[in-house]
């Protein structure tokens, strides 16, 4: 059944999906904040700085204003950074009709309120239908059909199987989780334990402590979601133990890459700069730690990693501080 579905965000991973669930039948239209950017990828039926080589069918309309993209549209697909979703989704609320569902792709937490995205979204519209979708998904590799797998959830389940059975394809396949805490703290931790897993193979360690930064970092995932009312075995699943493996280990990882260039001298910033697209986790770690503070979570890494993102300490003091700690039983949460 074809579905008028409006992307919100014309990065890398809204023009992927856009092109993916355009090849499946559904009328997508595509809305990014450059004019200039719109311009090119109508010019060009290509999106150069954010997903190169990848061409954009002509079914796919590019429109410029938030009113011309939501009309008439049945899915809103948000896929704007974490930290600019208030200020998005506030603007695109009065061309949100209450029939409308809302699927948000973005990984993180906001600054400063310290709340989910699906908890952002619930403050400004109360009654939206929202829908979270998260996973192991490099936009490269979705816009290319390799198979990819994900999962869906929402506080109302029918919904989530709504979308799933929306955006689910031969290469694309979507599960559903009735956990959206999990989900949602999943998405957006990984993306710091992926700045620590840069930041080892930056200095030049091996395999060995990439593997220690990915099972620790699972394990802090847990405490954190634990206490915010998460199912821990949704952290061994796509959207927890999925998403840091390949997150933690490609190229395509945007937060790894960040992590390389930090682990090899540069500030936070500097970094930051030089990948040259939003880096999540820098973000997401503010906040994280907060979360954990106001949990009373012991989240080492997550505490390193922020306090070098502060610039209070480098990546050889961070790594004497984790590895000198006390010594302790691995099951011990």
């Amino acid at each position: 059944m074809k579905t008028k579905i409006a992307v919100i965000g014309a990065g890398s991973f809204g023009t992927a999906l856009a092109v993916m669930l355009s090849g499946k039948g559904h009328e997508v239209s595509i809305w990014g904040r450059k004019k200039s950017q719109l311009d090119l990828m109508k010019d060009t039926a290509e999106n150069p700085h954010y997903l190169p080589g990848i061409k954009i069918p002509k079914d796919i309309k590019i429109k410029y204003t938030l009113e011309e993209v939501l009309k008439g549209a049945d899915v809103a697909l948000f896929s704007v950074p974490a930290q600019s979703f208030r200020g998005v989704f506030s603007d695109a609320k009065p061309y949100i009709s209450e029939d409308m569902t809302v699927v948000n792709v973005a990984k993180g937490i906001e600054k400063g309120s310290l709340l989910r995205l699906s908890q952002v979204a619930g403050e400004i519209m109360p009654k939206v239908k929202y829908v979270t979708l998260s996973g192991p998904s490099h936009a490269e590799e979705v816009a290319r059909t390799l198979p990819t797998t994900v999962a869906v959830a929402s506080e109302d389940k029918d919904l989530a199987k709504r979308i799933q059975e929306i955006f689910n394809t031969d290469r694309f396949r979507v599960y559903t989780n009735d956990d959206i805490i999990g989900v949602e703290i999943g998405g957006a931790l990984k993306n710091i334990i992926a700045l620590g897993a840069g930041i080892s193979d930056g200095m030049g360690f091996g395999d060995n402590a990439k593997a220690a930064m990915m099972t620790r970092g699972i394990t802090e995932m847990c405490r954190l979601g634990i206490a915010m009312g998460a199912n821990p075995a949704t952290f061994s699943g796509l959207t927890g133990l999925g998403d840091l493996i390949v997150t933690c280990t490609s190229m395509h990882s945007r937060n790894r890459r960040c992590g390389i260039l930090m682990g090899q001298g540069k500030s936070a910033e500097a970094a930051m700069e030089e990948v040259g697209m939003i880096v999540e986790g820098i973000s997401t770690a503010e906040a994280a730690y907060a979360l954990a503070k106001r949990y009373n979570a012991e989240m080492p890494i997550t505490e390193c990693l922020f306090y070098m993102i502060q610039g209070k300490m480098d990546a050889v003091e961070a790594v004497e501080i984790l590895m000198g700690r006390k010594i302790k039983n691995e099951m011990h949460m």
